[in-house]
């Protein structure tokens, strides 16, 4: 039994199986591309205005509040907790909605869900705590993968249960119940990590990686810096907070690493590069999220579920099989980003924009649908390229903390966007017309990056003259 127990805390397989079958079952919930139908449905009895204006705001408030304080908490605790108070959240969240009734109630739905949300960032980080940087690249590849196939079966059995076996949104509810209630069980088989990221390093040249190890990359040929536009101070890492002097300042663990974590942040977006894909990380996906949190209640609003067949599902199903093929679609198309990559993001901001307003002006739901696949296969595509753009220049931990930071940024510009927009103490409009707010924010997007990439395209070339007028004269 003991050789058994050594083999398991030695192996990565082992950890990477359980941490990915927490994965499939927290993210196979068939019932959520039916959540609106359902709630405005005779099972909750709901109003579109109380649904939208009072209940959808709630989780982005619960999410920023909480997102923060538990970033910080899953590295100091090491990740485990975190993920069994994910499965308890899940559960809860669940078990209100099944059996609680009235605004209140759904309120606190939205609360537990936001919760749930804001420990996601255990599931993804805890695999690098239990496996050698040599096998980053293969688990993160399974992690990412199983979520995926996840979403794409929950959508995919949501739709055939719905429209096949006639299967009730209730029941459709208890399933993914059972589902999440199997994520949080197998929370408990996961081995307690010994070192996190930030506040437990065991070994700083194994939690260092290379970023080729750290994270995946696509033929990038950026510089190996945070800084690569003041080339004398370099992006790899500063000290560690264990190897800064005994009498550094502040004395206090918690705060040394805090303020550690500040100037590795401070170092990185000094980085032009870095920062203006993290700015445009950060709009986009305030944008994506917002479309997301109530494009059901768009599609209930054209086609009403109460007298209309629905395919929420199936469209989701779609979507994400769409997402993940322009997302591997990246990885063999050779440009250069740097010179192209601003452009990139104007371009496809613009087409994100155009899908949007499609679905504010068109009456039909089927234009709406595919208003909204084009939409999610734009961002999906953008995101990704943005991604492997920040990571190639930074270490693990520098990823790691700029990604918190930009969602951070993204989730901030999304309660802006929800407390003037659509919530009832705001302008509480109705949703047709704010999905003619959200194209119009990303026609704003569009134009700040297509004018960027057009002076960042002519500035190259008047220096290019420059140069070659120059070598002429000699």
């Amino acid at each position: 039994m003991d050789c058994w127990k050594e083999a398991v805390g030695r192996s990565w397989i082992y950890p990477t199986l359980i941490i990915c079958a927490n994965g499939f079952f927290s993210t196979m919930r068939p019932s959520e591309s039916f959540l609106t139908p359902y709630l405005t449905g005779p099972d909750k009895n709901l109003t579109i205005e109380e649904v939208t204006n009072h209940i959808f705001p709630v989780w982005t408030y619960s999410y920023l509040a909480l997102l923060f304080p538990v970033f910080l908490i899953t590295d100091y605790v090491r990740y485990k907790p975190v993920l069994l108070l994910q499965g308890v959240s899940f559960i809860v969240t669940w078990l209100l909605l099944l059996f609680a009734h009235g605004v209140a109630a759904m309120q606190a739905v939205e609360f537990f869900y936001g919760m749930a949300t804001a420990t996601e960032v255990a599931y993804y980080a805890y695999i690098y705590s239990v496996v050698s940087t040599d096998h980053y690249q293969r688990v993160t590849s399974y992690c990412r993968s199983i979520t995926l196939v996840a979403a794409t079966v929950a959508a995919v059995l949501g739709q055939l249960l719905v429209s096949l076996a006639d299967v009730s949104y209730f029941h459709l509810n208890a399933i993914t119940l059972a589902s999440v209630s199997l994520a949080f069980l197998c929370s408990f088989f996961l081995p307690m990590p010994q070192k996190s990221m930030f506040f437990h390093r065991k070994d700083v040249s194994e939690t260092l990686p290379a970023p080729d190890k750290g994270v995946p990359t696509v033929g990038s040929d950026g510089p190996s810096s945070c800084q690569e536009d003041e080339g004398s101070v370099s992006a790899d890492r500063g000290p560690t907070p264990e190897q800064q002097p005994d009498n550094a300042e502040p004395h206090n663990h918690v705060l040394r690493v805090l303020v550690q974590l500040s100037k590795d942040l401070r170092d990185c977006y000094s980085s032009r590069k870095l920062l203006y894909w993290s700015l445009w990380w950060a709009l986009a996906t305030a944008g994506f999220n917002q479309v997301l949190n109530y494009i059901q209640v768009l599609w209930d609003f054209r086609a009403p579920s109460h007298s209309s067949a629905v395919y929420n599902g199936a469209v989701e199903a779609i979507a994400t099989f769409l997402g993940s093929a322009t997302s591997m679609a990246v990885g063999y198309v050779k440009v250069n980003w740097d010179l192209s990559g601003e452009l990139a993001l104007g371009i496809f901001s613009a087409m994100d924009a155009g899908s949007l307003f499609l679905m504010h002006f068109t009456d039909n739901i089927w234009a709406c649908y595919a208003g909204y696949l084009a939409f999610k296969a734009c961002y999906m595509l953008l995101i990704t390229i943005a991604t492997f753009q920040i990571a190639v220049s930074l270490s693990m931990e520098r990823y790691a903390l700029m990604f918190g930071f930009n969602n951070f940024v993204a989730l901030a510009i999304q309660t802006i966007l929800t407390v003037v927009v659509v919530d009832s103490k705001g302008l509480g409009l109705d949703i047709s017309t704010q999905f003619l707010i959200y194209g119009s924010y990303f026609t704003v997007i569009a134009g700040i990056f297509l004018i960027r990439s057009i002076y960042t395209i002519i500035s190259i070339k008047c220096r290019n003259t420059s140069v070659a007028g120059e070598s002429i004269d000699h």
